[in-house]
């Protein structure tokens, strides 16, 4: 699936994230909702207990609000969320 730049731009917070590839095996299949964004990692929510997951080794898959599975590697969303929405987003397909 083609990735639009308003996806990459939008809130994560919220949502509900799985991580399908990390270089770090153990954190690989952790899935709950976001609660926290900062510049390098996301803060998931899974089975009660907080995890922190860098963006730049991931790649996420993203249930967006309308159902739809969106999954896209973390060095696309590096940066501070409100420095995303200013950024502007090459087209690589």
């Amino acid at each position: 699936m083609k990735i639009s730049p308003a996806v990459i731009q939008g809130e994560f917070i919220g949502l509900d994230a799985k991580v399908v590839k990390n270089s770090n095996s153990s954190l690989v299949r952790i899935k709950g909702k976001v609660i926290d964004e900062t510049r390098s990692t996301f803060v998931i929510l899974h089975d009660g207990k907080q995890k922190i997951i860098p963006k730049d080794t991931s790649v996420f898959r993203f249930t967006m609000q309308d159902g739809t599975l969106v999954e896209i590697d973390g060095k696309l969303l590096f940066g501070r969320p409100e420095d995303r929405i200013k950024k502007r987003i090459r087209r690589l397909w």
